[in-house]
């Protein structure tokens, strides 16, 4: 009978996989390289492989180009309406509400006024992390009020964006504001009072299609996409396959589509010379 005994031989314990801490690293937009988070914090929120710039907040980008302690918000408690009571999957009010308590703003823009190396300027910055940076009335309004206040001081206006166009929610109110604030970039360069453009990662729809490209100078962030239409709907568009890094910050440039690639490090610095040409 010990012929038809099994012997089983004894399973060696699988080695315990160490424990990554969630968190503790990114994945790169651009080179799709797993890279230390804190390197990058370090590094002013540049990918140390690629030198692409992960977006930053609005705090983060207003101490990155604004003396410390010269920055006065304008106009905080405007807050955007629900004309149209839209409704999707939720309600723009309950999207609303639920943006407003995380980003602790009313809205995806934040504007007021400060120095750069002792220069004042009148700043708005787009915030990425609300809705998308989408333009809706409130965008639009705020940029126009930064406009006015920019023609009383003449004080060049800078306006850096993060966004990925118009606002859906709001439908034609936010469409208008594409020519509203187009209207208003065109006061100042009949008062002959400097506009800057700094286009974040990414800057798309309207935003791209009026006030962010009718600047004087326009400056892109390194890998930075910038665009109308995404390219897969250009490629089903036109049934063409588009360029490498189309769209990319360094194929506008080269197309004379914006005037300088500054890397997050030199901004401050750049934008004083530019506007010390000005003065």
């Amino acid at each position: 009978m010990a012929w038809f005994k099994k012997h089983r031989m004894p399973i060696p314990e699988t080695p315990k996989r160490p424990k990554v801490v969630e968190g503790l690293w990114l994945k790169c937009n651009h080179c799709r390289e797993i890279v230390y988070r804190k390197e990058v914090e370090r590094n002013n929120k540049v990918c140390p492989k690629c030198e692409y710039h992960f977006p930053i907040s609005v705090a983060e980008r207003i101490t990155m180009l604004v003396d410390l302690g010269t920055f006065k918000e304008w106009d905080a408690g405007i807050e955007p309406k629900d004309p149209l009571v839209f409704t999707d999957t939720s309600s723009y009010r309950d999207r609303l509400k639920a943006q407003q308590e995380k980003t602790g703003r009313k809205d995806a823009i934040v504007i007021g006024e400060g120095a750069v190396n002792g220069r004042r300027i009148a700043l708005g910055v787009l915030d990425f992390s609300f809705m998308g940076g989408s333009m809706g009335s409130v965008v639009g309004e705020k940029i126009c009020l930064a406009v006015d206040r920019a023609l009383v001081s003449r004080n060049p206006l800078v306006l850096v964006t993060a966004s990925g166009g118009a606002r859906m929610q709001e439908g034609i109110l936010s469409l208008m504001q594409m020519a509203k604030t187009s209207a208003a970039v065109a006061r100042l360069g009949e008062a002959g009072v400097p506009f800057v453009s700094i286009l974040g990662d990414p800057t798309f729809g309207g935003v791209t299609a009026s006030v962010a490209m009718l600047a004087d100078v326009i400056i892109a962030e390194p890998k930075a996409l910038i665009g109308f239409a995404g390219p897969r709907v250009i490629e089903q568009t036109i049934k063409q396959q588009l360029p490498d890094e189309f769209q990319r910050a360094e194929f506008l440039l080269e197309h004379g589509i914006v005037d300088l690639i500054v890397e997050r490090k030199h901004l401050k610095e750049t934008l004083t010379t530019v506007l010390s040409h000005f003065q």
